[in-house]
């Protein structure tokens, strides 16, 4: 299996880049890759996607530690992704606490994937927008750019808040899994070319196989995208790629 991922600060962005990307193994056959994307708007907007990533690493290293004690148990990537979402919230709501943190400094979105080698399962979880696309199928979380985040509900019960969550994907077999946030969407013209055909650039990037022989893959493409055809990402771009 081939892991790909690319982080890029938009065109319309000067000081910071406010996505983030995270890929860890729980163990030899569990791994989490998740990207997050700051909100704009917000305040600190970049210290709220790394930190959600610092969080994820740290939940995903004490899971893993805790794996090895318990050898005979068998955990699906529902349970796996829960315990994670789980460690991530309560995490949120002691540093909120205890920086004084406005809700405004924690918004961020996060898409997570947790895959089982062994067994070929995983499940997909979008808090918030962004893009997935599994073996060839897109689908898009856009809330009108008003993404519902997690920090919006920090103050709730966990079980009650986690139970209400619905924009999940399974499946039970990987050829070619992406996940994205929604900086994928926002390719813009920045100078004009004479390309020989149109392009969808969110098909280019996911599900195109293109330079796949290099773990640089989708940073050549984007290369590829921004001087072949004239066009880069005006907002910032996360994007982690599978490939079986």
């Amino acid at each position: 299996m081939n892991l790909y991922s690319t982080l890029q600060i938009g065109d319309y962005h000067i000081n910071h880049c406010e996505d983030d990307l995270l890929i860890k193994k729980i163990s030899s056959d569990k791994i989490v890759c998740a990207v997050m994307d700051g909100c704009s708007t917000a305040l600190d907007s970049h210290f709220a996607s790394t930190l959600i990533g610092k969080i994820l690493r740290k939940t995903i290293i004490e899971i893993g530690y805790r794996a090895l004690y318990e050898k005979d148990s068998q955990h699906s990537p529902e349970e796996e992704l829960k315990e994670i979402i789980k460690g991530l919230f309560h995490e949120l709501q002691f540093i909120k606490k205890h920086l004084m943190l406005d809700e405004k400094e924690l918004l961020s979105t996060l898409i997570i994937l947790v895959y089982n080698i062994s067994k070929d399962k995983g499940l997909i979880l979008a808090i918030g927008d962004g893009v997935v696309c599994i073996n060839g199928n897109i689908t898009e979380f856009d809330r009108n750019n008003k993404p519902d985040y997690l920090a919006y509900h920090l103050h709730e019960d966990f079980e009650n808040w986690y139970s209400g969550l619905s924009q999940k994907i399974s499946f039970d077999h990987l050829d070619d899994i992406s996940i994205a946030t929604d900086g994928i969407s926002s390719f813009s013209q920045i100078k004009k070319t004479d390309p020989d055909e149109v392009i969808n650039f969110m098909e280019y990037l996911m599900i195109n196989q293109n330079n796949n022989d290099t773990e640089d893959m989708l940073n050549r493409k984007l290369k590829q995208l921004e001087h072949q055809y004239g066009v880069k990402p005006t907002d910032d771009l996360a994007i982690i790629r599978m490939i079986k």
